[in-house]
């Protein structure tokens, strides 16, 4: 029996006797002034802004919940848009041309101001990309788990000879990274305080710049809330929101999802799809030393240039995270830019590194691939 599997099957006894997590829920076990510090976040998490309390001029949504959501914390059915220039080895973010998010829309006083509907799509631009909103459940654990962890899964030249060769990717400061479909930001906390500015533009103490109009500067006039647009306290709260966010309990198994689960560690899908991670230290004991459902290592892998899109970081345009898989059950489009409607289809169009695990899937029986699909469905 593998390791992966292993731990797989000792999590699961573990949680068996805990009440199930539901999407969306929090933690167990978080005291009371962190479940009221979660309660008051979602406050946050589930608001409207508006061009007087800080939205814009340039945006995606109006609230972190209209893309995570049903429920909070869930996906949405927003698609956004990317883009960076790659010229080998060096990616350019395009910071100097309103990238690398490229924002959909705008207040109307920056219509009136500039005649426009969306930012202009950087016309240094080598590619392009389309994002869905994931779920964001369990990311508070997949920020605590060690560094060195991580390493330990790192293969980059893939010296077991299993066609498999995962690598961190690294911030502008050197630090690992973990987070977005690149793997580019390090912790949980920049990455939401981003999502503020990128995403709705409302600056906060820790990002208090708005961002430009295509690299040019916002007109006078157009952006009415006074710079940073939220307070710290409402940042924090947002923060531990998405921080205590449980990942939900897979559901019960049958036996043919209990057969699926043995393929999916068979064929080498939990080679990337770890099924389960632990945190380090927190001064939180309900994410403390805490073993969990991730099903990524966090690492880039190249998947092929029939999923290519834009450079990140260390991450070339055929380089991606592996997507932890968590909530399934509620998905119904899948990979980074919802192109595959089945899960079947989302593994089809695994390739690069993933080609190995893809093949061996095409290559089960009927029966065992939906036994495998059944397990998918689980999680």
């Amino acid at each position: 029996m593998t390791r992966p599997l292993v731990a797989v099957i000792l999590l699961l006894v573990t949680v068996s006797c805990q009440k199930p997590v539901k999407p969306g829920d929090p933690l167990p076990g978080l005291a009371r002034a962190e479940r009221d510090r979660f309660d008051r976040g979602k406050v946050v998490f589930d608001s409207v802004f508006t061009p007087e309390t800080g939205l814009g001029p340039l945006f995606n949504a109006t609230g972190c919940g209209e893309c995570h959501e049903n429920p909070a914390g869930g996906r949405g059915d927003e698609v956004e848009v990317h883009a960076t220039a790659f010229h080998a080895p060096v990616c350019d973010p395009l910071a100097q041309e309103g990238g690398p998010v490229i924002q959909q829309h705008t207040t109307p006083a920056l219509k009136q101001a500039l005649g426009i509907d969306q930012e202009p799509f950087p016309p240094s631009a080598t590619g392009r990309a389309m994002r869905t909103s994931p779920v964001i459940f369990g990311r508070g654990l997949l920020d605590l788990v060690p560094d060195s962890v991580l390493l330990a899964y790192a293969d980059p030249d893939d010296r077991n000879h299993d066609g498999v060769t995962g690598r961190p990717n690294r911030f502008v400061d050197g630090r690992i990274g973990r987070f977005g479909r690149k793997a580019f930001v390090p912790n949980l906390r920049e990455f939401n305080a981003g999502a503020f500015a990128a995403e709705m533009s409302v600056t906060s103490p820790e990002q208090p710049t708005e961002e430009t109009i295509g690299g040019k500067p916002i007109p006078p006039g157009v952006d009415p809330a006074p710079d940073p647009e939220i307070s710290q306290q409402t940042l924090d709260l947002t923060d531990d929101f998405v921080r205590f966010l449980a990942p939900p309990t897979p559901l019960k198994l049958g036996k043919d999802g209990e057969h699926g689960r043995e393929l999916f560690s068979q064929i080498g899908c939990a080679t990337c799809h770890i099924p389960t991670l632990r945190t380090g230290y927190s001064p939180v004991p309900a994410l403390s030393n805490q073993a969990f459902s991730a099903y990524t290592d966090l690492l880039l892998h190249d998947m092929g240039a029939d999923l290519a899109d834009i450079c990140l970081g260390l991450a070339s345009p055929t380089d991606f995270r592996t997507e932890p898989l968590l909530d399934l059950r509620g998905a119904e489009h899948f990979l980074h830019d919802g192109r595959a409607t089945t899960l079947e289809q989302a593994i089809e169009l695994h390739g690069g590194e993933g080609s190995g695990a893809r093949d061996r899937f095409k290559a089960l029986s009927a029966a065992d691939r939906a036994a495998l699909v059944a397990f998918l469905k689980s999680l």
